[in-house]
């Protein structure tokens, strides 16, 4: 626009980008974005995009302004994506722990109030974890996110982001994945031996 400070048009990955400069996808909207997703079709991918409302928006005269924001930006659209932004997080931290443990802690680790952690783990950092999370005979290696009230016992756990209120018991070594909240990770032992899942909408397994 004239002012250079507000948006006209939205490209939504234009195969030739007009300029160097992407939607990061942070927002701050009015309550009048609710009525600019009643009013959008879903797209191609049967889907109802951000970047369609913010058009729409414009399309009605609201001034929809935006912002340069500095520092490292990174694509998270695949799993892959989101374990590199783990990385490049930890990267940054400062160890913080919030507890007594005699678990054998190298390099840079945050852990959070309530956690317990036995002496016959091994953490390497960077790596961090949350509240109350409780972890047992195993071993967190670099590059590991382990979110609040999870329990780990005899697992090995290496660049991987857990997410909350997730249980990983017995189960082997466990390296660069994603598992969401609520997750449940334990080793059978009735026999014939199997493998027992409960699997979402395009999820990925790798045994």
């Amino acid at each position: 626009s004239e002012d250079g400070r507000t948006i006209k048009r939205l490209i939504e990955k234009p195969k030739v980008p007009p300029s160097n400069l992407a939607l990061v996808g942070v927002y701050f909207f009015k309550p009048i974005v609710h009525e600019a997703v009643r009013n959008i079709k879903p797209s191609w991918r049967d889907e109802l995009e951000i970047t369609d409302a913010i058009q729409w928006l414009i399309d009605h005269g609201y001034r929809v302004g935006w912002t340069k924001v500095t520092g490292w930006w990174k694509d998270t659209g695949k799993p892959e994506d989101i374990l590199e932004a783990n990385r490049l997080i930890l990267d940054d931290i400062k160890t913080s722990i919030k507890v007594k443990t005699k678990a054998r802690i190298h390099g840079r680790v945050v852990i959070e109030e309530g956690a317990q952690i036995d002496e016959s783990t091994v953490i390497k950092g960077p790596a961090v974890i949350g509240r109350n999370v409780v972890i047992k005979n195993s071993y967190i290696g670099p590059y590991t996110s382990i979110g609040n009230n999870c329990v780990i016992e005899n697992t090995e756990v290496e660049d991987s982001i857990i997410l909350p209120d997730s249980e990983i018991r017995d189960a082997g070594r466990i390296v660069e994945s994603l598992i969401g909240r609520g997750v449940k990770i334990v080793r059978g032992n009735s026999h014939p031996l199997g493998r027992k899942f409960v699997i979402g909408d395009n999820s990925r397994i790798i045994l």
